[in-house]
Order: structure tokens, then C-alpha cells, then sequence
């Protein structure tokens, strides 16, 4: 048997395999790069890749004779190092998606096998001349160097984006105020994008914090062990006392095609959770004085084309399956109002941060394909993270009820949108993206990014909440 061979092509499986967990687990479903907590993680992954693509490249057509035999077992020494290290700081940061387990256990079995492999070869070169030795393998080596190559790359893209965030955890030291110091605050969907944040701000504020989520004890790794974390309304008792409640709990809302078991599962995770808080509440011996619940301007249905209407908070919902969901949503919500609890509904529009729906819109931006969308002509309402904390900080000093839109003052058309994110990313503009393709592959959820709406934050800027970013093109820059 050739075992120097049989190494080379589970080495090429190990890149097909590496390529599809970058690509749909770190890239798409975890978005790693945009992770607060996953700084770490990327600086491990920026390590290993280069060592990867160095293997993958030398390897490829190089035989290591000599003294090079002994760098090649440090280089596989210092990598089996960093996949365990990396382990360790994904069990601490993450709950692991299933599909995501099973790809590395397949990886650190092949890796450790095509290893094994390379070093029953090592007595052998040892005894050689030092030298490195061109020993081509055809199409098979051509492969291996492409993987290099593309290992390469993804590990340059995981240093940026751990300095990225880096910088951007610098940055993000400002203190929102949620009004009287020590508080105790009960927060659902406290390990999303914007629950993270969140509680952090709420941390350095001085209030008391809870979290419900499935995930204890990722979350408690999560904010370093300076919240409670329980993982049902079973687990509260009545004596126990919150002075507010932030429901941020619900399925991502992008995805799969809306199915009756998708719309049955974004119901349950909405409207569900919610009634289950508002029974908690109702057997609750102390009575929380707010309750802050997500909500989004899908309330509002969609703006046809041409339409260019300003919508406000007391504009209608429309027959329709996001409109439907979100105000169903809201209505579970205000159930509290009964047991003496002010209820405020935030209405979110695009949430602007490193992690949600942003990095993938300016993906084929920062490849130079912005351009409009299916014509580019409908309405983007979005708002800042920063903003999102902001306004909730707002809403728990004043004590706020009823609904808010929460979106910047300022709306954009997709077209206009793109064009000023392709400014601030020097990138180029023009790029047309036909609608047709989405609306096959999605079918109404397209309407999410084909129609639009146009929405103003009438109620915050009433109450004189002063947004930190306005406009788009700052927004943008602060992410950067």
C-alpha cells in the first residue's frame, strides 16, 4: 500500500470537508466573523489555516527529507494543539449545532488518520539527504494546492475579522442607562444578536440580570458567569421579583420557505414564549413595572412599489402572514397590561450590526456585485444596534407603552441603500440583481426584501430619544 499517497487523498477530502464547515456552518449559519465571543475562536482558526495551507501546499508536490521529516511532525505537533485548544473554546463560547459536531468529529477522525499515515513515512525520510523533493501526484496535487489556496484565504478573512472585532469590543464601552442602579431584569433571547448586547450594556449599568434560554450553560460562558441563567418559566418560583422583563425571544425569521410547520414553529417561538411569560406574570406575587416585547415593522405588511407613504405607529396591519405573526405577537404581549403591567411593543427594522442579516447583504457588495434589487426601488427601514439598546434604555427610563417603530429617521430605497454601503466599502456600484430568483426559491418571504416599507420612529423622537446614528453612511462606518 501506498501509505504516502492514501495520506494525500484524505488530505483532499479533508479540504472538501473543511470547505462545506467554513462555508455553511461559520460562514452562514454561526456567522462567526460577526461573533462578539468568537474573537478567540477566529484567532485559533487564522492560526490553523495557515499551517493548513502550508501543509496542503507543500504537500502537495514536496516530499520533506532530512531534517524537514522533524518540522513536518512539529507542524502536525502544533496542530493537533490548536484543534484541541479549539474545542475547548467552542464548548465555553457555543452550543455546537448538530450538523456542526458531527463535521469536526469526521474532520479530527481524518485528520488524525491521513497524520498517522504521513508519519509512518517519517523513519524513512529521516534517513534521507535534507532536501525538499518534487514529487508531483497529477491532478491530485493540482487539487491539494487549490485547497491551500482557499484554506489561505479563509484564514486571512478569520484574522481580519477577530481584529475587527477587537476593535470593535474597544469601542463598545459606552453606557446606555436603564434608569434607578440594581434593578432586577428578566431577559428572553439574552444569546441572540442583539440580547448579547444587550445584557452587556445592562451589566455595565449596574442592573441585576436573568436570562431564559435552552442554552445554560453556553450562556453562562457567555457573560462569564455574572447572570442567572434558567431554562423554563418553570424554574422562577412567583416569589421571585423583576422590576422588567425584555422578551427578545423568536426564530430567525429568514430561511427555509414559509411551510405551515415553518409558520407553526415561528408562531410557537414568538407568540408561544410570550404567552408563557405573560402566565408567569399572572401567578407572580411581585408584578413587573414594564414589559419590553420584540415585535418588527413586518406588522405593517408591505408597501407596494411607487408607494412612497410614510408609516408611523398607528398605521394598520395588513392580511398577510408577517403581519399576521407579528401582531398575534404583540397581542400575547399585551395580555400583561391586565395584571397591571405597561407593555411596550418595539417594532425593529433591519438591525444593523456584525452579526443578523447585515454581513450577508454586503457580501456580494464587498465582492463588487452591489447593486438594486429586483429594481431596487423599494423601501429599507433600518436602524443601528447601538440605537436598539439606546431606545429600550429609553423606553425603561420613561416607562414607554404601547408600540414603537424602531428604525433611524432616516429610509432608504435597496438601490440607494447599496450604493452608499458600496461607498463606504469602496467597492464598485451597478450590479442589477434580477427579484425572480429569490421569489422562486422563497415565495412570500421574499417579500421581506422585494417590497419593503417605509417606517418612521414617530414615538421615539416624540419622546426626544436622540438616535446615536441617523444616518446610513455612519451607521456603516462604525462597523467597519
Amino acid at each position: 500500500m501506498n501509505t504516502h499517497l492514501l495520506a494525500l487523498q484524505l488530505m483532499a477530502f479533508q479540504g472538501c470537508l473543511g470547505a462545506f464547515d467554513t462555508l455553511y456552518h461559520h460562514e452562514l449559519t454561526e456567522a462567526l466573523p460577526g461573533r462578539a465571543t468568537a474573537r478567540r475562536e477566529l484567532s485559533i482558526h487564522a492560526v490553523r489555516a495557515t499551517i493548513y495551507s502550508a501543509l496542503f501546499m507543500g504537500l502537495a508536490g514536496w516530499a520533506f527529507h532530512g531534517a524537514w521529516a522533524l518540522v513536518l511532525l512539529a507542524v502536525f505537533t502544533i496542530e493537533i494543539v490548536l484543534t484541541l485548544w479549539d474545542f475547548v473554546v467552542e464548548d465555553r463560547t457555543r452550543l455546537l449545532p448538530a450538523t456542526e459536531r458531527v463535521t469536526h468529529t469526521v474532520l479530527a477522525m481524518n485528520g488524525g488518520a491521513f497524520i498517522a499515515l504521513l508519519a509512518l513515512n517519517t523513519p524513512e525520510w529521516m534517513a534521507m539527504p535534507t532536501a525538499l523533493t518534487w514529487q508531483p501526484h497529477d491532478g491530485l496535487s493540482v487539487f491539494l494546492a487549490l485547497c491551500g489556496v482557499g484554506v489561505g484565504v479563509s484564514g486571512v478573512r478569520d484574522a481580519f475579522a477577530a481584529r475587527a472585532i477587537g476593535r470593535l469590543s474597544a469601542r463598545d464601552q459606552a453606557v446606555a442607562s436603564f434608569g434607578v442602579a440594581d434593578r432586577s431584569f428578566l431577559i428572553t433571547g439574552a444569546t441572540g444578536f442583539i440580547g448579547q448586547r444587550l445584557v452587556h450594556a445592562l451589566l455595565r449599568d449596574g442592573q441585576r440580570v436573568t436570562v431564559l434560554t435552552r442554552q445554560a450553560r453556553q450562556a453562562a460562558w457567555l457573560f462569564d458567569g455574572r447572570v442567572d441563567c434558567v431554562e423554563s418559566m418553570a424554574q422562577l418560583p412567583p416569589s421571585r421579583r423583576f422590576d422588567v422583563v425584555i422578551n427578545l425571544a423568536g426564530a430567525r425569521i429568514l430561511g427555509w420557505r414559509w411551510t405551515a410547520a415553518r409558520r407553526a414553529a415561528l408562531r410557537a417561538s414568538r407568540v408561544g414564549l410570550t404567552n408563557k411569560l405573560v402566565a408567569w406574570i399572572a401567578s407572580a406575587e411581585h408584578k413587573p413595572a414594564l414589559m419590553v416585547s420584540a415585535s418588527a415593522i413586518g406588522y405593517y405588511g408591505i408597501q407596494r412599489r411607487g408607494d412612497d407613504a410614510v408609516l408611523a405607529e398607528g398605521d394598520a396591519p395588513q392580511p398577510m402572514f408577517m403581519s399576521d405573526l407579528c401582531r398575534e405577537w404583540e397581542q400575547a404581549a399585551q395580555g400583561a397590561q391586565a395584571h397591571g403591567v405597561r407593555v411596550a411593543c418595539t417594532r425593529f427594522g433591519l438591525v444593523l450590526g456584525t452579526q443578523g442579516a447585515l454581513p450577508m447583504m454586503l457580501l456580494p457588495i464587498k465582492l463588487g456585485l452591489g447593486g438594486p434589487l429586483g429594481g431596487g426601488v423599494q423601501w429599507l427601514s433600518w436602524i443601528h444596534v447601538d440605537d436598539v439598546i439606546g431606545g429600550i434604555a429609553h423606553l425603561c427610563r420613561t416607562g414607554g407603552a404601547g408600540a414603537y417603530n424602531f428604525t433611524a429617521p432616516e429610509s432608504l430605497t435597496q438601490a440607494r441603500f447599496s450604493r452608499v454601503a458600496a461607498g463606504v466599502l469602496r467597492r464598485p456600484y451597478g450590479f442589477p440583481t434580477p427579484g425572480w430568483p429569490m421569489r422562486l426559491m422563497l415565495g412570500e418571504q421574499s417579500d421581506l426584501l422585494l417590497e419593503g416599507q417605509r417606517v418612521a420612529p414617530a414615538r421615539l423622537l416624540g419622546d426626544g430619544y436622540a438616535f446615536r446614528y441617523p444616518h446610513l453612511d455612519g451607521a456603516l462606518r462604525s462597523l467597519e
